[in-house]
């Protein structure tokens, strides 16, 4: 409650002097991506108001949306259904994948997950629903740039995805905020239409 508490005490003191008008760029900014652009990328903590700016983009540019890993794991999982709404009710007009090194879940295991669980006080039976759904998530994630071809792969093949969308991948270093291993979505569009 301590911490609600802060955040809380935080938001006043920044809706008392913002660094931005927020109600008048919103007027100008609105809901649609300026650069019609849908990012999908991990939620770690250091990509924080780094990622986006060492893109060159700021608040409006891009729909970002982040999970543990930057993940695809079906065919109309989370991820997924964000980029439709994103595609079809925002404009959004190409996606980018974005993994990054030192990824936290190139060292996590199911098993362990499972016992961290556990211990929480997670029931059994709980733990028994998503058992194998969770080992085929985590435990096949060994590798955060394998990972981010997959998920790229994912999308581009996704039935849902309309095939004139590019699916462009690359990989983010979190110490130096440099981008690199970027795998071109365009070349993808020809023989998409």
């Amino acid at each position: 409650m301590e911490l609600l508490k802060c955040l809380l005490e935080s938001n006043k003191k920044f809706c008392a002097n913002p660094p931005v008008d927020y109600a008048r760029e919103d007027v100008t900014e609105g809901k649609f991506p300026k650069r019609k652009l849908a990012i999908v990328t991990c939620m770690d903590t250091r990509l924080v108001d780094f990622l986006e700016p060492a893109l060159g983009m700021g608040r409006g540019d891009a729909k970002v949306i982040k999970n543990a890993g930057n993940c695809v794991t079906g065919v109309f999982d989370n991820t997924i259904r964000s980029l439709l709404i994103c595609i079809f009710e925002l404009d959004v007009r190409e996606i980018l994948v974005v993994g990054h090194y030192e990824c936290g879940m190139e060292h996590t295991c199911a098993n362990g997950l499972i016992d961290k669980m556990l211990l929480r006080g997670v029931a059994p039976e709980a733990v028994a629903m998503v058992q194998q759904e969770l080992a085929m998530w985590v435990d096949s994630f060994h590798d955060a740039e394998q990972n981010m071809r997959e998920t790229v792969e994912k999308i581009r093949s996704n039935p849902l995805i309309p095939r004139d969308i590019p699916v462009h991948g690359l990989m983010f270093h979190p110490r130096s905020g440099l981008a690199d291993k970027i795998i071109d979505g365009y070349a993808y569009c020809p023989d998409k239409v």
